[in-house]
C-alpha cells in the first residue's frame, strides 16, 4: 500500500484532493473520505461509500479534468466537525463536512462539489 500524506487539518483536504485528482490518483482521492461518505456526484445524485465512489472517480479521472481550488473560504469548526467551502471559478460553489478521526487526522464525510 502506498504511504500518502494525511490531512492534519480540514484545510489540508482540498489541497490533497487537487494534487491527487490532477495526478489521476483514484485511490488517493478515496483516502480523503470516510468509508461511508456521501458525495453529490454525479450532480443531482448521491454516491455513498468507497466502492461506489471508486467507480465514479475512475470514470471522471479518465477524462483528465483539471482541478483547482477556486476561492477558498475560511473553515468553520465545531468540535470534531468542520465545514470547508469554496467559490468556484465558474460562479458556483462547493461545500464539504470534514470529521476529525481518532488519530487526529481529518476526512470528509459529506461532499457537495458542485452547486450554485
Amino acid at each position: 500500500m502506498t504511504e500518502r500524506e494525511t490531512a492534519k487539518s480540514p484545510e489540508d483536504l482540498l489541497r490533497l484532493f487537487i494534487e491527487r485528482g490532477n495526478a489521476g490518483d483514484v485511490e488517493g482521492l478515496l483516502a480523503l473520505y470516510e468509508p461511508d461518505a456521501v458525495v453529490a456526484v454525479p450532480p443531482g445524485r448521491e454516491t455513498t461509500g468507497h466502492e461506489a465512489l471508486r467507480a465514479v472517480y475512475t470514470q471522471l479521472l479518465a477524462k483528465k479534468p483539471k482541478f483547482d481550488a477556486g476561492t477558498v473560504l475560511p473553515v468553520l469548526r465545531s468540535g470534531d466537525y468542520a465545514l470547508t467551502t469554496a467559490r468556484t471559478d465558474d460562479g458556483g460553489a462547493r461545500a464539504e463536512v470534514a470529521h476529525r478521526q481518532p488519530d487526529g487526522t481529518w476526512l470528509w464525510i459529506i461532499d457537495r462539489p458542485f452547486f450554485g
